[in-house]
């Protein structure tokens, strides 16, 4: 989510406000091309197409080309426990919504070269987890997570963040967090290629069952956040 670079310029913060759409003028049933805008995108298929076979191309190459077309991708922070009581946090980077009735969310985690990861483990193991999204003003105490731990060492102290106890589940609450969900796990599912037969990632399914959000931003809910990039959720 962070990169470490001298040569990147500084972060700088954007305010939310509601704008006109690209071309106020727009009329059903026009063409893109209609517009000066639309007719330089529209050029960019002078050079041609690359049709890509996804089952015949090499998965290290399919994997940038995939994350870096479906953006955003909100990042789901997630706060386990194991079985034997080491408490966990971890970054996931394919997470949404998936319906409010009932509330339910959807992370994938990767597996790599047959290694479940913790998170995984843990939510099979005790059926809950919480999920906190992150804000920029924290979002490198987040990144600090992503480092590959041994199982029984907990990211919590490296990530200078504080525990808040949750209501329904045992795994805490990230403080820092304006919005935290509580969830218990609805269903996995196992992503298995159909050809290979290797297993690569497991679907989890959470259901909400408690949410944690200021009362600040909630104010706002609907009209925009007033400042978008301090509150909205870390991405990639």
């Amino acid at each position: 989510m962070a990169s470490r670079s001298s040569d990147l310029p500084a972060f700088t913060e954007s305010t939310f406000q509601y704008t006109q759409p690209p071309n106020p003028s727009f009329k059903f049933g026009q063409k893109v091309d209609a517009t000066p805008e639309g007719k330089a995108w529209a050029d960019g298929e002078k050079e041609g197409w690359k049709v890509i076979e996804t089952d015949k191309e090499d998965p290290m190459k399919l994997y940038p080309l995939m994350i870096s077309a479906i953006t955003p991708r909100p990042v789901a922070f997630v706060s386990t426990i194991s079985d034997t009581g080491v408490e966990n946090l971890g970054l996931m980077s394919w997470f949404n919504m998936v319906t409010a009735y009932p509330a339910l969310i959807s992370i994938s985690v990767a597996i790599v070269n047959n290694k479940v990861k913790d998170t995984t483990r843990n939510i099979l193991a005790t059926k809950e987890f919480t999920v906190n999204i992150i804000s920029v003003p924290w979002i490198d105490n987040a990144n600090a997570c992503s480092i590959d731990a041994p199982a029984d060492v907990s990211e919590w102290a490296l990530s200078g963040l504080t525990k808040a106890p949750s209501v329904h589940v045992k795994p805490p609450r990230v403080k820092e967090s304006a919005f935290s969900m509580e969830c218990e796990l609805f269903q996995t599912i196992d992503i298995t290629h159909p050809e290979s037969g290797v297993k690569s990632t497991t679907l989890i399914l959470g259901r909400v069952k408690y949410i944690h959000a200021w009362r600040y931003p909630l104010r706002f809910i609907g009209r925009g956040f007033p400042h978008s990039t301090t509150f909205l959720g870390g991405g990639r």
